[in-house]
């Protein structure tokens, strides 16, 4: 053995590197905590994560439905809230009569005779010719088909109006 060599240790049969080095990785291992994973929490939130989304996806394509379907229900229904010159002569206006002096609008379209005539003598104006005409498939037979003179025209308060039906 030379002088550089270290001698093995009598009790354990290291070299004091060695043993000293085995002590410092005994103490490390003994000391340090072993890191805990909450996989059941780390599962839930994910999973919170993700019901959440898909609500969120649901409530947004509910909230697009309804206004899908609210904007069907307003471009269906009266079109009160239009002013009369925005009025374009289209087909729906064929029924639809514009009264001067309230300004109101009045649409016959699928009326029949006798509800016509009611509507005709709430909006103080007088019932002139009644005739028909072949609608086909496209109208209920004795419905309202046309008026005239109908939008965009504007009619005063005791004017008469011709109505136009379904022959069937």
């Amino acid at each position: 053995m030379t002088s550089h060599d270290a001698r093995p240790s009598s009790r354990t049969g290291y070299t004091p590197f060695e043993e000293e080095l085995v002590n410092a990785m005994n103490a490390l291992a003994n000391s340090a905590d072993a890191p805990s994973v909450d996989t059941v929490g780390i599962v839930r939130k994910t999973r919170r994560k993700r019901v959440t989304a898909i609500a969120g996806l649901a409530a947004a394509l509910i909230v697009a439905g309804g206004g899908t379907a609210l904007a069907t229900a307003v471009s269906n229904g009266s079109d009160a809230s239009r002013p009369a010159a925005a009025t374009t002569a289209t087909g729906d206006d064929a029924t639809t009569v514009l009264v001067n002096g309230s300004k109101i609008k009045r649409e016959f379209a699928g009326l029949d005779l006798d509800f016509a005539k009611q509507l005709l003598m709430k909006s103080q104006l007088k019932l002139g010719t009644v005739s028909k005409v072949d609608c086909g498939k496209n109208g209920k037979p004795g419905s309202v088909h046309s008026v005239d003179p109908h939008s965009p025209k504007t009619v005063s308060i005791g004017d008469t109006i011709n109505l136009t039906l379904c022959a069937g």
